[in-house]
């Protein structure tokens, strides 16, 4: 009995607790706000893309330099860093793509593995991948709708695989064929097609990781005039002066700049080589 009355105690008094901060949240200190420079700078950082950077820079240095060179250049420089920018963002949304069709089957192979009915599980897992708004892509309702109303499952996801970075998809089909029309074991096909994906993502990874060396390198090597600007600014050359205002300048900086777009665009296309084989 003193045991009861001591739980129901502890209870009331958290219970009390809860109810006091509920109460006094309102009135809890709030967090300082931000300054307004800093408000800019974290607008301005998610309004202002990579390109804009660009044209920022070549903006600047102009003010600098006093000359329309560089801002030329900063607004030649816009659509390849628009370029590069969507190249990333398709390599990004791609290696998501190739992670969602790995985290569905490892679903779908439970689900069977379970006793669900193939048709069934896809159903299930394909829904819940729709109702989250992931899965392996765009072409996912398509997929659902073939489980759904008896259409033609491996077609529907031959044509999902067509989406970059769902290729795995492919597999599936073999395996849904071959599960459907034969009445093998579709859970073992899963398993080691999964198995399969896992292991090609981890080796990319492994990969990516050792050919990061390389591309920084590379990267640090091209940021090495902006160095040598600086160094000569900081001893009183004048090196802006000498490139922009002068004959000679004009020329060095134009076979110059030439030279280091194509060694840049050469490395990264021999680390990018790289990754693909």
């Amino acid at each position: 009995m003193g045991a009861g009355a001591a739980v129901w105690l502890l209870g009331h008094r958290d219970q009390e607790a809860s109810r006091l901060r509920k109460l006094l949240a309102p009135h809890a200190r709030q967090p300082s706000p931000m300054p307004r420079w800093q408000q800019l700078i974290t607008a301005a950082r998610g309004r202002l893309r990579p390109e804009g950077w660009c044209l920022a820079a070549g903006a600047t240095v102009a003010l600098l330099g006093e000359s329309v060179v560089p801002l030329a250049v900063g607004a030649a420089g816009v659509p390849l860093a628009a370029g590069v920018r969507r190249a990333r963002d398709a390599r990004r949304e791609r290696e998501w793509r190739r992670a969602a069709v790995i985290a569905w089957l490892g679903e779908l192979a439970a689900e069977v593995r379970v006793g669900r009915q193939p048709g069934d599980a896809l159903r299930l897992t394909l829904q819940d991948s729709v109702d989250a708004g992931a899965g392996p892509g765009a072409a996912r309702s398509t997929v659902l709708a073939a489980a759904r109303f008896g259409g033609d499952v491996p077609g529907a996801l031959r044509s999902a695989a067509r989406e970059p970075g769902a290729e795995g998809l492919l597999g599936l089909a073999a395996c849904w064929r071959v599960a459907v029309d034969r009445g093998a074991g579709l859970a073992a096909g899963l398993g080691r097609l999964e198995a399969a994906l896992r292991s090609e993502r981890d080796q990319r990874a492994d990969l990516r990781a050792q050919l990061a060396g390389a591309r920084s390198t590379a990267v640090m090597l091209a940021a090495l005039p902006v160095l040598g600007l600086l160094m000569g600014s900081a001893l009183g050359a004048e090196p802006l002066r000498v490139l922009l205002h002068t004959g000679p300048g004009l020329a060095c900086l134009g076979v110059g700049g030439v030279l280091e777009g194509v060694g840049v665009w050469w490395a990264l296309r021999i680390v990018r080589r790289a990754e693909e084989r």
